[in-house]
C-alpha cells in the first residue's frame, strides 16, 4: 500500500509541472484537445492504457528491471 500511495504521489507531481511551469500552453493545448473527435481520444486513451499495463507486466513479471 505504502508503494501505491508513493507512486500515486509521484504522478500528481509529474501532472502538474506542466501546469505551473506553462499555464498558458496547458490552456491552449486542453482547447485543442478538446476539438478533438471522441474516437480518437478514445484510441490514444486506449494505446496509453494497453502501454502503462505492459510497463506494469513487465517490471512485475520479468527481469528486466531489477
Amino acid at each position: 500500500m505504502k508503494l501505491l500511495v508513493t507512486v500515486l504521489g509521484l504522478f500528481f507531481v509529474l501532472e502538474a509541472i506542466p501546469y505551473v511551469l506553462f499555464p498558458e500552453a496547458m490552456q491552449r493545448w486542453l482547447a485543442r484537445i478538446g476539438l478533438m473527435p471522441a474516437g480518437v481520444l478514445r484510441t490514444t486513451g486506449l494505446f496509453a492504457l494497453g502501454l502503462g499495463l505492459l510497463l506494469c507486466y513487465l517490471t512485475q513479471r520479468t527481469g528486466l528491471f531489477p
